[in-house]
């Protein structure tokens, strides 16, 4: 059974870092790519980051690059999204999700699995 299991949210002030994590079990991730959603009341899931895991290639919007960066662990089987100077408009529930090769790292409908989400409030 595959599981993707989110923490390290919580609430911090505005200005402040978070370091999600993100565990991966229940099958090889090898020919995957790892990716971080996030989802704000009323509005859509929005695509954070991804990782390639075999080679740890790394694609972010325009307006994440800068403030977040996302990093794996092959022997842990867990994926990081590092969060720096952290504003209000980045609270959201932020969701790990996992891609095969060849599909768009970008569009939630690409994505095989995901998890329950971790909760990051962010307080001006």
């Amino acid at each position: 059974q595959v599981q993707l299991v989110e923490s390290g949210g919580g609430l911090v002030q505005a200005g402040g870092s978070l370091r999600l994590s993100c565990a991966a079990s229940g099958r090889t991730f090898t020919n995957y790519a790892m990716g971080w959603f996030r989802q704000a009341p009323g509005k859509e899931r929005e695509f954070v980051a991804a990782i390639n895991w075999n080679d740890g290639g790394t694609f972010y919007p325009d307006s994440k690059k800068g403030r977040f960066t996302i990093s794996r662990d092959n022997a842990k089987n867990t994926v990081y999204l590092q969060m720096n100077s952290l504003k209000p408009e980045d609270t959201a529930v932020y969701y790990c999700a996992a891609v095969p090769y060849g599909r768009t790292v970008l569009r939630v409908e690409a994505y095989d699995y995901w998890g329950q989400g971790t909760q990051v409030t962010v307080s001006s």
